[in-house]
Parts: structure tokens; C-alpha cells; sequence
């Protein structure tokens, strides 16, 4: 008992213990943040979007590690405020030294405020879209359909127009084709609805939609549009235009290519053109 008393004494005596009990309250604090994060996000998966799940794990995580952290600390015998009043004075000049991450941030609160889509939302921000799997506090990260990683700043989604393509159970697909000016247009638009109604990816409601857009240069120019199931939008759209394409050709149905028309000669007299003036002096 008496060596174990002359250990602590020298444990005391050189700060050893100090800086074990630090290391151990930070890997309490670790440990601790992990475990009350993760039980609290599993009890309100249901009740929260994955999202909401995601920013409630990550801050009872940092919560109590930053106070564990603080206890580490004051065991190793920080003074609390002048270290808080060196952290404020470091805070005002990174926050001059970085307002760009600072206006990120503040557009990160206002992304999670607003929450215009969540985690696996697929969305189109300028030319890229991919699937959101990650929303910080600082930027949003996406995964595009060619399997790149792509790091937006908040304040980017702020500013630009952001399209949600994931938002609503179903989609419409939009096909812009044109026909030859000799095509029976009523022909073409019963093929179209025939075609449409036997494709098992077509919903029924809302039904087929036939524009009929206006003349080409070269063609009549059509919208046909359908809907599906949001998860089915890509395999519709393809599946449509492969059998549009292949009944047009079975029942010779033209889709022109554009084509200019050229004529040579000409049946108009040639412009007489006289000399006025009288005959030219060397």
C-alpha cells in the first residue's frame, strides 16, 4: 500500500497522472460521443430523414467530446479563460483571413435549415448531377452516374438554381423527334399512344401527352411526353425511344435527317445591263 502511495506521489510529482487522466477523459469522451450518438440516431431513424439523423449524430458526438475535452484540460491546468479568450481573439482574425469559409458555413445553416433535399436526393446544380451523399457544413458532396466525387462550397448552392430530380415519386419524360411533312400526322399520333400503352413502364395516370410543336426546317416537329415511377424514369425514356424507332421503320414512317435543297440554272431572263455615257476614251 505504501509503494502504491510513493507511485501516485511520483505520478503527482512529474504531472504523469495529470496527463493519464486527460487521455483518459478524451478516450471516455470518444468513446461516449460514438456510442450516445449512434443509440440516438437509431431510436429517431424512423421519426427523422437521414439527413436530420446525420446532423443529430454529429452534434451529440462533438458535444460531449468538446466537453470532455475541456475537462482534459483543466486536469492538465489550463486556465479556461484565458484559453477562451485566446480562441475568441483567434476566431475574429481567421474569420477575416477566411470569409469565404465563413460564408459557406452561414449558407450550410441555411441549407439545413431550408433542407431543399436530403442524403440519396439526386439533384442537378449547373452541369453536374449525381447523388447527394454528404451535407456539411461547408460544402455538399456529391456522387455523379460516372462514379466521381464532386465537392460543391454551400455558398455555390445558395447562389445557383438548384433541381431536385428525386423530390416526387414520379417524372415525366419529355421525347422531341420530328416526322416527315407527308406523314399523316393522325397516323403518327395513334402509333404513338399504341406504343405507349403497351409499354409496362408507361403509367396509365397522368396519360400520354402528343404536342404537335410547329414546322421544322425539314420536319414536323413533335413532343411526345409519358410519365413512370421516379426509379423507372431512365429505363422508360430508353425503352421509348428504341420502340418509336423501330415501329416508325416497320410501318414506314419517315423521320428526316435535315437536308438542303439545291437547284441549278435558273428559268428568269438575265438582268440587261447597258453602258451609259458614250464610248470610252483611251
Amino acid at each position: 500500500m505504501e509503494e502504491i502511495r510513493h507511485i501516485v506521489e511520483l505520478l503527482e510529482a512529474t504531472r504523469l497522472l495529470a496527463i493519464v487522466k486527460a487521455l483518459l477523459l478524451l478516450l471516455f469522451g470518444y468513446s461516449a460521443g460514438r456510442f450516445v450518438s449512434s443509440a440516438l440516431a437509431k431510436f429517431f431513424n424512423k421519426k427523422l430523414t437521414v439527413h436530420g439523423c446525420q446532423i443529430l449524430k454529429r452534434s451529440v458526438f462533438y458535444s460531449i467530446f468538446i466537453l470532455m475535452a475541456v475537462s482534459a484540460l483543466r486536469e492538465l491546468g489550463f486556465d479556461l479563460g484565458v484559453l477562451l479568450g485566446a480562441a475568441g481573439i483567434l476566431t475574429v482574425a481567421i474569420g477575416f483571413a477566411s470569409q469565404t469559409s465563413a460564408s459557406n458555413l452561414i449558407s450550410g445553416l441555411f441549407l439545413l435549415i431550408e433542407r431543399p433535399f436530403s442524403i440519396t436526393d439526386v439533384i442537378r446544380v449547373g452541369d453536374t448531377t449525381g447523388e447527394v451523399i454528404s451535407v456539411d457544413l461547408l460544402s455538399v458532396k456529391l456522387r455523379t452516374f460516372d462514379n466521381l466525387f464532386v465537392r460543391i462550397p454551400n455558398e455555390t448552392m445558395i447562389k445557383t438554381e438548384v433541381t431536385t430530380l428525386t423530390k416526387f415519386p414520379t417524372r415525366r419524360a419529355d421525347l422531341f423527334f420530328g416526322v416527315a411533312y407527308k406523314e399523316d400526322i393522325e397516323q403518327v399520333k395513334a402509333v404513338l399512344m399504341e406504343i405507349a400503352e403497351n409499354n409496362p413502364l408507361c403509367l396509365k395516370e397522368p396519360p400520354p401527352l402528343f404536342i404537335f410543336s410547329g414546322f421544322g426546317s425539314s420536319s414536323v416537329d413533335i413532343q411526345f411526353s409519358v410519365w413512370a415511377e421516379r426509379e423507372n424514369f431512365r429505363q422508360l425514356k430508353n425503352s421509348m425511344l428504341e420502340t418509336i424507332k423501330r415501329t416508325f421503320d416497320e410501318k414506314g414512317i419517315e423521320i428526316p435527317f435535315p437536308h438542303v435543297s439545291l437547284y441549278s440554272g435558273s428559268k428568269t431572263e438575265p438582268l440587261p445591263v447597258s453602258l451609259v455615257g458614250g464610248e470610252r476614251k483611251n
